[in-house]
């Protein structure tokens, strides 16, 4: 090789180096701004959920998730947490510019609450449906997730949901003037919850639609109707107008998308395309183990966010 020849091999080496080297940097700030940027859906962390990869401090979870792109935050147990540990979260919310999901205000599941006619019991679950307004307050959220409670054997179903639809009214009353929403949650019986009162979601829309209130509402949680139902997509179509709130968990095993049978790239794409803009709470555990397996989790959201 003559000397032209040899500098013109090296110009075009160094130029396709150079090439692939742009190539693999435009890339990784392509995930880089992918992440910055978040995700098109509010899919909300939950504490625990990511703790392989950062452990279970308040402030460091919050931090890795929004350095994942989640934008929004969920705590079934935060009226279990301390007044301090409270403060912490919404202070590192407000500093990270993250979203503050549902909690749980009542929840019980071995007794029977909503369903019942026990006045000491339906008094009570009443309290603590009011007591957890200041929390949503302080949370600066509007949505409170009240758990109905067991079915009651001794009574027949019509009663029933009679006196769930009741007690659902003054739920409705306390929270209407505050601009808060309850969100009550199908569950179902065969794995998971046997003997929940609300396990299907055309009795949750029945129950809204006889409540009547934008204070009253379904969370209709993924994984809960594909095991109980099926026909996730009719079935979100026909409840539509009452649905407020999302959770996902893929069936069976209840981990994150992908690791079962449920679609989650057509229901997302659906429920987005529907105008969805709300809450998509990341309700299951991780199957693959380490931060590995938490940063597995993270790209399989990746997989399934809709697009624009």
């Amino acid at each position: 090789m003559n000397r032209k020849e040899f500098i013109q091999n090296g110009l075009l080496g160094c130029i396709g180096w150079l090439a692939g080297s742009r190539k693999l940097n435009a890339q990784k700030l392509d995930l880089e701004t992918k992440s910055a940027n978040g995700f098109n859906m509010k899919f909300s962390g939950e504490f625990n959920i990511f703790k392989q990869a950062v452990g279970t401090g308040i402030v460091e979870q919050l931090e890795w998730g929004y350095d994942q792109g989640i934008r929004a935050w969920e705590s079934t147990w935060l009226l279990k947490r301390t007044e301090d540990e409270r403060r912490l979260i919404k202070k590192t919310l407000d500093r990270l510019g993250m979203e503050f999901g549902q909690f749980v205000g009542t929840m019980s599941f071995d007794e029977v609450t909503f369903a019942g006619r026990n006045t000491s019991v339906r008094d009570r679950v009443l309290a603590e449906a009011k007591a957890a307004v200041e929390v949503a307050k302080q949370m600066e959220t509007k949505y409170i997730h009240n758990v109905l409670g067991l079915a009651d054997p001794k009574l027949p179903w019509d009663f029933q949901m009679a006196n769930a639809i009741e007690l659902l009214k003054r739920i409705a009353e306390v929270y209407e003037p505050h601009g808060l929403v309850m969100v009550m949650e199908p569950m179902n019986h065969k794995i998971n919850h046997p003997g929940m009162f609300l396990h299907r979601v055309s009795q949750a829309y029945a129950m809204a639609k006889a409540v009547d209130s934008p204070s009253v509402k379904i969370l209709f949680d993924v994984y809960h109707v594909q095991i109980e139902e099926g026909n996730i997509i009719p079935n979100l179509d026909y409840a539509w107008d009452e649905i407020a709130y999302m959770q996902i968990g893929d069936t069976p095993g209840r981990k994150e998308p992908g690791t079962g049978e449920i679609n989650y790239k057509n229901v997302l794409q659906h429920v987005h395309d529907k105008g969805y803009r709300g809450f998509l709470g990341m309700e299951h555990g991780i199957s693959g183990s380490g931060k590995e397996g938490d940063l597995a989790a993270i790209a399989a959201y990746r997989a399934i966010d809709p697009t624009q």
